[in-house]
């Protein structure tokens, strides 16, 4: 039987080495409906691992407080967000007294997100800045804000209200190219502000977003330049294998002190590295759902395709048929023969699928300095379905060759 298989394998890549346009046209759908599982699975994969850095970044044991509820929104902010009253800093004091769970607390502002911050020297410009102000400890918190060079703002510089900046690693050539930033001054929103230190770019970033392009200034010092600034947030810090029940407890707290009841809504937001994932998955699922049926509608118009072609080639091959069967080939050997055609049609679509789909990626790797891979299990299956569809389509004219009667074939012109 294997033997019977091999030369039934030989002779169909004989026939499609024959018909290089028909069959190039025939798998057309195939090779597209399995090039997007796999694209889709390889670009879902490279941007999880992307996620997953970036919330490690923000620190694996932290949570984000807002007033705003986190997520997405579809473009909109609901009304009753946008009338909540903003998060304080008697807030913060209560969440650092009444969380045992909590090793550190830090608190930053930033204006509202249509108001837009410029900062510039006599050699560049920098617009669209991620502009805060923010505590002394922030850099402690925050796993993504560690020093490059100089040093991070100080107690004293928050007591005082001095008028120091630290910028991102992309903001500072930007604004001193080919020198130091540190101990010169920049102007922002036309104030004079000395550069004590330099933030070092959060890793795992690519493409475009690969920017840092934060200024950190006193929380004091902005609050005073931007009185009627509100939009405070916190992080706070759990103490290990403790998050959870430090989420309990900063929830618990703001309840008390936003008067939210016990069933009620809550008018603000507690988030985790971990919600930020099963969102994030959340999304892709419905990403998932939605490439599998353009995938389906491909493989189907592929199959289609491979059932005609199939048909045809029973038809064109009728005298061999009858032929085959006069010398002793049995219903079951054509069966096998034309079925093995069909498949290595569409199996060949899915390598050619899987090559091109390589290709794309490792482009994109190098283009965009991307993770992103084809897994395993997203080539495998691509395979899989792709000679599966040679195997369901052309079972017909599989079927069809199978009956033929000797005689009539061999009579057939």
């Amino acid at each position: 039987m294997a033997q019977a298989h091999g030369e039934n394998l030989k002779q169909a890549m004989d026939t499609l080495r024959a018909h290089k346009m028909r069959s190039g046209l025939t798998v057309f759908g195939v090779v597209l409906g399995v090039s997007v599982i796999m694209l889709v699975a390889a670009l879902i994969t490279g941007f999880d691992q992307q996620i997953q850095e970036n919330i490690k970044q923000f620190g694996a044991d932290t949570a984000f407080i807002s007033k705003w509820d986190q997520g997405f929104h579809g473009g909109n902010t609901p009304l009753e967000e946008r009338q909540r009253k903003p998060l304080t800093l008697e807030d913060a004091a209560a969440i650092t007294e009444g969380c045992p769970a909590l090793k550190s607390v830090t608190t930053f502002m930033q204006t509202g997100w249509m108001q837009t911050h410029t900062v510039r020297t006599k050699l560049g410009e920098v617009s669209a800045v991620d502009f805060r102000g923010v505590q002394p400890n922030f850099g402690q918190v925050y796993a993504n804000a560690a020093t490059l060079a100089g040093r991070f703002i100080s107690e004293g510089d928050d007591l005082h209200r001095e008028k120091v900046v630290m910028l991102g690693e992309n903001v500072a050539p930007v604004l001193f190219a080919g020198g130091e930033a540190v101990g010169k001054y920049v102007m922002i929103d036309g104030t004079d502000f000395l550069v004590i230190g330099v933030v070092e770019k959060p890793k795992g970033g690519f493409g475009m977003g690969d920017e840092d392009r934060r200024v950190l200034i006193p929380f004091s010092t902005f609050r005073k330049i931007y009185p009627s600034a509100d939009e405070l947030s916190m992080r706070v810090q759990a103490y290990p294998n403790m998050l959870d029940q430090a989420v309990d407890q900063v929830t618990e707290v703001l309840r008390r002190r936003r008067n939210v009841a016990y069933n009620g809504k809550l008018n603000f937001s507690v988030r985790t590295a971990a919600q930020e994932v099963e969102e994030f998955h959340n999304i892709m699922m419905m990403v998932y759902v939605a490439t599998i049926v353009l995938s389906g509608i491909g493989l189907l118009i592929g199959g289609v395709g491979v059932m005609n072609i199939m048909l045809v080639s029973v038809t064109e091959r009728t005298r061999e048929i009858g032929v085959r069967k006069a010398i002793g080939a049995r219903s079951s050997d054509i069966t096998w023969q034309f079925l093995l055609e069909a498949m290595t049609l569409t199996g060949v679509g899915g390598i050619i699928a899987l090559l091109l789909v390589n290709g794309l990626v490792l482009l994109i790797r190098l283009t965009l300095q991307w993770k992103g891979s084809v897994p395993a299990w997203a080539a495998a299956a691509g395979i899989v379905v792709s000679v599966s569809v040679g195997l369901v389509f052309g079972v017909w004219p599989a079927m069809k060759a199978a009956k033929l009667d000797p005689v009539e074939a061999l009579r057939y012109e």
